[in-house]
């Protein structure tokens, strides 16, 4: 018996040792300078945009809709570069000092009347990933699962809230066929993709390419105080951060329980006489008005106590 111990235990050691060594070789390196990096990483992406055509299959109805090839362009071809592609354009984001650049073509912006994404919601999906030698690392053909905007890399946040929904309808046999949807490809820099940290098929440092499809979105309650997070959004930009704070402590509405520090909870000053939630439409101001639409609903307003 306690030859048996004695190699459990051996083996144990030798499973730590060896499991020590595995991470050890998989710890990100100490960060770089970002505004360096992203210097880089912009002379990369420009260069990959000059050097490289795409191509769009426009397939309404199908699978393919949308799908995008993006190749480089052949010594003396002729296909027109990304870089003067019509629907090519940018955002400005600021993050941990640094302004990045995300290029990004809006090939189809989805229904017009329908929704957006916060940076915060979650989407339903599909998309490829690729490096910019066009190695694939990820892809998601069928989406099933949302996926959270602030689970995910800021790239995905940042852009996605530029898209709308489409349309879809169940074939019957427990597929759903989607049209219309918005479809775009991003061109990410490092400092808003993985930057240092180790991914699988990612080396660090690495600007990434994704092409997706924006099927469905989900709204979320990040504080659960009764009021969906992208009505939290004050002034209306698509995007939740601490500029949307209402009583300036320090955090974001979406994130807050008590969004004017009267020391009532929102859920609690939403809430009508039998205690049920208030719609955010019908939310009244201090005097019970609800028809004024610029009115200051009574949980953002201090003075209703």
């Amino acid at each position: 018996m306690n030859r048996i111990k004695a190699f459990l235990f051996t083996l144990l050691i030798t499973g730590l040792i060896v499991s020590c060594g595995k991470d050890d070789d998989r710890k990100p390196e100490p960060p770089r300078d970002r505004g360096v990096q992203n210097t880089a990483d912009m002379i990369a992406i420009e260069e990959f945009l000059e050097t490289h055509y795409i191509t769009v299959i426009n397939n309404p109805g199908f699978q393919d809709d949308m799908d995008v090839v993006i190749e480089k362009i052949p010594e003396g071809g002729t296909q027109t570069p990304i870089k003067q592609h019509p629907d090519l354009t940018h955002r400005l984001v600021t993050y941990s000092d640094v302004e990045y650049k995300i290029y990004y073509i809006k090939l189809r912006e989805g229904v017009a009347e329908n929704p957006s994404p916060t940076n915060v919601d979650a989407v339903l999906a599909s998309y490829r990933g690729t490096l910019l030698d066009g190695s694939q690392f990820d892809y998601m053909d069928i989406p099933s699962t949302m996926l959270r905007l602030d689970n995910v890399i800021l790239g995905w946040s940042e852009i996605f809230p530029q898209f709308k929904t489409g349309t879809y309808a169940s074939n019957g046999d427990g597929t759903i066929n989607f049209s219309d949807f918005g479809a775009g490809v991003m061109f990410v820099p490092s400092g808003l993709g993985y930057f240092n940290l180790f991914q699988p098929g990612i080396p660090t440092y690495s600007p990434l390419v994704f092409s997706f499809k924006l099927y469905e979105i989900e709204r979320i309650d990040h504080d659960n105080d009764g009021i969906p997070s992208y009505l939290e959004d004050i002034n209306g930009d698509g995007y939740l951060t601490i500029e949307d704070d209402t009583d300036g402590d320090g955090i974001p509405d979406y994130r807050d329980i008590d969004d004017d520090a009267d020391g009532r909870m929102t859920r609690d000053e939403i809430k009508d006489a039998e205690g049920n939630i208030i719609p955010y439409a019908d939310i009244p101001d201090c005097s019970g008005n609800t028809t004024n639409p610029d009115r200051l609903r009574k949980h953002l307003d201090p003075n209703c106590n």
